[in-house]
């Protein structure tokens, strides 16, 4: 009975510090895990695609070029490099996808980098420290749409094949680059409740094509 009673008060202790974090961004909800960077936007609705521009940021970023792979490697990685700096956590995390196969090859949802994003792009200097690329992010457009649930390939899917609906179904924008997945939450929040983006950089259709 007591043990009935500890696990109570503990997910209702749980609940209300969870509630306590909930924030309201673009028309969705999601739990506040760690500050946005500076001049972030507002956040997608779940369903929805709208564009989404994002001022220039610096960032830490690792990659499979950079000899990791796989989820846990990099965020370990990256983990490692705040913590040595003293760098805050942000969120999102910044997952990037390697789209080169197409619709046809399974290869399309495996994730080849990882992203921490600095608060402020004044933060630290640029450079390198280990496997990890200290960078600055030009400014730029994103087709994207909002999901919620874990951070898993059946979502970034799911996400995925909304834009490219939402992209073959109007003629202002064209994709340009590799997509994203951006996850907002930590692993203290259930995965039914987590909040992401997924993403596709865009240009407008009249823009000058880049050069082979």
């Amino acid at each position: 009975m007591f043990t009935v009673g500890l696990f109570i008060l503990v997910a209702a202790a749980t609940s209300l510090v969870l509630a306590g974090c909930v924030r309201t961004s673009g028309g969705t909800w999601y739990f506040n895990s760690a500050p946005l960077p500076e001049g972030w936007p507002e956040l997608t609705p779940v369903g929805g695609v709208e564009i989404r521009e994002y001022p220039s940021y610096r960032a830490a970023v690792v990659s499979e070029e950079d000899g990791r792979s796989g989820t846990t490697p990099m965020f370990r990685s990256l983990f490692q490099h705040i913590s040595s700096n003293d760098i805050p956590m942000t969120s999102p995390v910044d997952m990037t996808y390697d789209d080169a196969g197409g619709d046809t090859d399974p290869r399309g949802d495996r994730m080849t980098g990882m992203a921490f994003l600095y608060r402020t792009p004044e933060l630290g200097p640029v450079g390198t420290d280990g496997v990890v690329r200290i960078e600055d992010v030009a400014p730029r457009a994103y087709a994207s749409t909002g999901v919620r649930g874990s951070y898993s390939s059946a979502h970034y899917a799911e996400g995925m094949d909304r834009l490219k609906k939402w992209l073959a179904g109007q003629t202002e924008w064209r994709s340009d680059g590799a997509s994203r997945y951006l996850g907002y939450n930590s692993p203290f929040v259930p995965w039914f409740w987590r909040y992401g983006e997924v993403q596709i950089p865009v240009v407008r259709t009249d823009s000058q094509p880049p050069s082979e």
